[in-house]
């Protein structure tokens, strides 16, 4: 499991559960309240969701792909800290139309 956030000119480092599992309680130890919290309101869509495609194309396209889950954990920390700023900062900027688009259709699904 992964967790990161993103915003205008700035990102978060990628937070990787090594075990893959985690509880509630866990989740918001490890995540809510040291860093989700601090952003709390600013969005009410999560456009997060559209990098992770983008992530994980650049770690199946390594010279040497991840042969275990350390290696794994490393690439996708290294690939993350690559994404280039202005990708995460036009998925920002897309939620205007996405919060538009999803007052339009009610909450009903958005198309990318």
């Amino acid at each position: 499991m992964m967790w990161a956030g993103i915003m205008i000119n700035g990102r978060t480092h990628l937070h990787v559960v090594a075990n893959g599992t985690t509880t509630g309680q866990q989740y918001i130890d490890d995540v809510l309240l040291p860093h989700v919290r601090l952003f709390r309101g600013a969005v009410d869509l999560n456009p997060i969701e559209n990098l992770w495609d983008a992530l994980e194309r650049q770690v199946a396209g390594r010279n040497y792909p991840p042969t275990n889950k350390n290696t794994l954990i490393r690439a996708l920390t290294e690939e993350w800290d690559k994404l280039p700023q202005q990708l995460l900062d036009n998925v920002v900027q897309s939620m205007v139309r996405r919060v538009e688009c999803c007052i339009t259709l009610h909450g009903g699904h958005i198309p990318y």
